[in-house]
């Protein structure tokens, strides 16, 4: 029996405008932070997002608990308001958690930008249940969501 938990989920959105629109809240660090803060109670220690091939994003919390929580991720192709393809880490107090491997598309449809995000996961813990990654994942897509149809300054 493998000590590690794999999985793969998709989570699909439909975002209001075009997807040059909805390519700018992945790409530009204001309109990103504003769909991504989740957790207002924790401590922001690092920020950074170079969004270009062969860059990468850090996110290090800190929760009321002391816990840090960092996400690492690595950009390995970015067409403009087409696709994503990145590898991100998950850890908690310098513990690896996970890694994974995630495609984000964006798509024209009748209502804006049909979005899919596609995951491949490792949980290096074993966990038994992925089912919070998933929702968590969906609930910050939630979010986006909210945070586009604010927006309401279409780029088409």
């Amino acid at each position: 029996m493998s000590p590690y938990s794999h999985t793969s989920f998709i989570i699909e959105r439909t975002l209001p405008g075009s997807p040059a629109h909805a390519f700018r809240f992945f790409s530009e660090p204001e309109l990103k932070r504003r769909w991504t803060s989740c957790h207002p109670d924790w401590r922001q220690e690092e920020a950074s997002l170079d969004f270009r091939n062969g860059g990468g994003e850090i996110s290090r919390l800190r929760a009321p608990d002391g816990r840090v929580h960092e996400f690492r991720a690595h950009y390995l192709d970015i067409v403009a308001a087409r696709h994503i393809v990145y590898a991100f880490t998950m850890r908690t107090d310098g513990e690896l958690v996970s890694s994974s491997m995630v495609t984000v598309e964006f798509t024209p449809s009748p209502a804006g930008t049909a979005m899919l995000y596609t995951e491949q996961a490792v949980f290096l813990r074993g966990e038994p249940d992925i089912a919070p990654r998933r929702e968590g994942t969906g609930h910050g897509f939630d979010r986006l969501v909210a945070e586009v149809e604010r927006s309401r300054a279409v780029i088409q």
